[in-house]
């Protein structure tokens, strides 16, 4: 009962055409204190998370209409960051990089056990910031997860919840070198890293810097070859 309790009421989205299959599910999000919403296709899940806010989506991959690659690659494109967790009963490799591609976070495949569904979906929720909204500073940015924003004495900026997750990795023990494949894993929640060939750590890097104005190069280092790592140096 304590782990329920300690969950706040986080509206998650199920996007599931099989009746039996999305019962069980809202069934067990309800259970861990959840509030799941159910649709059937991947063209109504679009005018849900386009009407309302949620803060992960559990999505099945094989839907009417819409797959759940094309429903992910569109959510991607309106610029939306919710945790997206793909449901398939493809476990091939090819798969899985797909549904990557297409901007999901992480995938379970069919059938999976209650026990490893709510361990992703507690993971992705925490990553995104959802379960941990405690402030935390960033050189001379205080970040405010639960507003996605970073303040400072000159200015405020927006942060997406993937800024916010690597900046948090980064400033948990500055100077530490946090390398690529750590921050796939731990932000991206992409599993079998060493197989994967992306820049998309590095685009998200750029973009940070660029956001973080001055201070940007002097607090995010590149330390080449190896990652990246927060530096306090900064004057």
């Amino acid at each position: 009962m304590s782990e329920t309790c300690s969950i706040p009421a986080l509206r998650i989205l199920v996007v599931e055409d099989e009746p039996s299959i999305q019962r069980g599910l809202c069934d067990v999000l309800a259970f861990r204190g959840y509030r799941p919403v159910a649709v059937e296709s991947g063209r109504r899940a679009l005018e849900q998370l386009g009407a309302e806010s949620f803060a992960l989506v559990l999505l099945d991959v094989m839907l009417p209409e819409l797959d759940g690659f094309s429903v992910c690659r569109e959510l991607r494109a309106r610029g939306s960051q919710i945790p997206v967790l793909m449901l398939t009963a493809k476990g091939g490799e090819d798969d899985v990089l797909r549904g990557f591609e297409a901007g999901a976070d992480d995938y379970v495949s069919k059938p999976f056990s209650v026990r490893e569904l709510v361990a992703r979906v507690q993971a992705l929720l925490k990553r995104a910031g959802k379960l941990n909204s405690e402030r935390f500073r960033f050189g001379p940015f205080e970040v405010d997860p639960e507003r996605g924003r970073g303040s400072s004495d000159e200015t405020e900026i927006e942060l997406s919840a993937k800024e916010v997750q690597i900046l948090r990795l980064l400033a948990e023990e500055p100077g530490r070198i946090v390398g690529r494949r750590a921050l796939l894993r731990e932000v991206w929640g992409m599993v079998n890293v060493d197989a994967v060939e992306t820049r998309t750590v590095d685009v998200h890097i750029a973009k940070l810097r660029r956001k973080l104005g001055r201070h940007g190069d002097a607090l995010v280092q590149t330390v080449r070859g190896q990652g990246y790592r927060l530096c306090l140096s900064d004057r």
